[in-house]
Order: C-alpha cells, then sequence, then structure tokens
C-alpha cells in the first residue's frame, strides 16, 4: 500500500512535490531505458561468450587427452624433470571498456618464449603436442576471463538499475501521486470554505 508523505498541505509544498514528481518520472524513464540497453547487450555478450566458452572447452579436454597420452609414454621421473622449468612468460595487459556506463574489463596476453623446454629427444611428441596446445589456449583462457567478469560486473549493475526503477515505479512515484492528491483535495477544502464563509459574511451585511 502506497504511503502518503507527512507534509503540510499548502500550495508551496503542492509545487515542491509536483517537481519532485516530475524529476522522478523522468529518471524512471532514464533508468528504464538504461536497464533496457543493459539487458540488450548482456545477452547479445553472453551469447558470444557462451560459443566462446564451449569452443575452449572442447580444445582444453582435446589439450588433456594429448597430456593423459603423454603422461602414459613417459616415466614420471622424466616427465616431472620436463615439466620443472617453464620456458615460457606470459605479460598481461589490463584495459576497461566502458560498456552502458559499466567498466568491462580486457586483458591482453602475449606470451615469450618456448613452451618446449626440455630435451626433446628423451620425450615422446605426445608431450610435445599437449604444452604446445596449452600454451595456445592460455591467451584465450585469460580473454575468456575477462569476458566472463564482464559479464559479472553487467549482471550486478543490471540488477541494481532494477532495485531503483522498481523503487521509483512502485513507492516514489506512487507516494508523490498520493500526496499530491491529499494537499489538491485539502486545499479545495480550504477553498470551499472560505468561499462559504464569504458567502455567509456577505449574507450578514446584506441583512444588517
Amino acid at each position: 500500500m502506497t504511503k502518503k508523505m507527512n507534509v503540510n498541505p499548502n500550495r508551496m509544498e503542492l509545487n515542491r512535490l509536483k517537481k519532485r514528481h516530475a524529476v522522478a518520472k523522468r529518471g524512471h524513464k532514464l533508468l528504464k531505458d538504461k536497464q533496457d540497453a543493459l539487458i540488450k547487450a548482456f545477452l547479445s555478450r553472453a551469447k558470444e561468450v557462451k560459443k566462446e566458452r564451449e569452443e575452449i572447452e572442447a580444445e582444453l579436454a582435446e589439450c588433456y587427452k594429448s597430456f593423459l597420452l603423454a603422461r602414459a609414454q613417459t616415466l614420471p621421473a622424466m616427465l616431472e624433470q620436463a615439466l620443472m622449468i617453464s620456458g615460457t612468460s606470459i605479460n598481461l595487459e589490463v584495459s576497461y571498456k566502458n560498456v552502458m556506463s559499466v567498466l568491462v574489463p580486457e586483458y591482453k596476453a602475449t606470451q615469450e618464449g618456448r613452451a618446449l623446454n626440455y630435451g626433446l629427444a628423451n620425450s615422446p611428441g605426445s608431450l610435445d603436442v599437449a604444452l604446445e596446445r596449452f600454451s595456445r589456449l592460455i591467451p584465450r583462457l585469460i580473454s575468456l576471463s575477462a569476458e566472463e567478469k564482464g559479464l559479472r560486473l553487467m549482471a550486478v549493475e543490471i540488477e541494481r538499475t532494477r532495485r531503483r526503477v522498481n523503487a521509483l515505479e512502485h513507492v516514489l512515484i506512487p507516494s508523490f501521486k498520493e500526496t499530491i492528491g491529499y494537499i489538491t483535495m485539502k486545499l479545495d477544502e480550504q477553498e470551499r470554505a472560505n468561499l462559504s464563509r464569504l458567502m455567509r459574511i456577505k449574507e450578514i451585511v446584506r441583512s444588517h
């Protein structure tokens, strides 16, 4: 149930509430437009990210298959020695893009060095294949993490905007309308009462 504001029923208060009511209605429209645009952008990005994730998961499964094959063909000590020292390093650049007032992160990863940092004579070819696949996949994984982080941030902003829209639509704006109606009714009653008093005074004056 809409609650009437506790205000003095006078014309100054009525004019002030009418202005606030107009501002609230404009704000509600802007927030509603923002919410709709955010949802549209979110759904578009979510579709692309879902496709990218499915492709990466499929490629990751192939990477693990190659690695399991390599582990089956290699002695544990030799495999541990081959993987002990990494031959590559990754430089990560972080930037942000404004999407509907949401700062969405963008990660750019560049690799330096070689993934195969061990003697090739004592290692199976399946290990080379597995490590090269993992090496190619890492930048895509990092990029995917940025995309999914962006989606989570957009979802938070959509929820925050939705709460503000609902507060305006179901609480503040109806409260303004209820209070404006109440003050208008009170002012009309006062005007009628004043008019009745004036008419009564005229009748008394005429009778004398």
